[in-house]
């Protein structure tokens, strides 16, 4: 696990988004960050990239109905302009794209 440096950390603790699971909208239980997107082998550490997450939904990342939901709030939560970097393998951007027709647009 790779360590959120210290002022982005202070930065999501002050944000009240960061405190509700991105996925249930529940605050109800412990919520833990979760790195969304590696690249390069490393976890991003980009505001965008880190997703609250209820523990219980956590837990079961390798559910992968839950990681493409995980997905596309990140990507929704990315510029293009945030995206463009870490579109080598994988066009994220044509990736929202699809999950968008399949989810709608996330709004935070």
């Amino acid at each position: 696990m790779r360590k959120i440096p210290e002022g982005l950390r202070n930065e999501m603790a002050a944000d009240p988004y960061m405190a509700v699971c991105a996925l249930t909208g529940r605050k109800d239980e412990k919520i833990d960050w979760h790195h969304n997107l590696i690249f390069a082998g490393r976890q991003v550490n980009e505001r965008w990239a880190i997703l609250p997450l209820a523990r219980s939904i956590h837990d079961r990342m390798s559910d992968p109905g839950i990681r493409e939901k995980c997905d596309w709030i990140m990507l929704n939560r990315a510029t293009d302009e945030e995206l463009r970097p870490y579109c080598k393998a994988v066009d994220l951007i044509a990736r929202r794209a699809a999950l968008n027709k399949k989810y709608g647009v996330y709004h935070a």
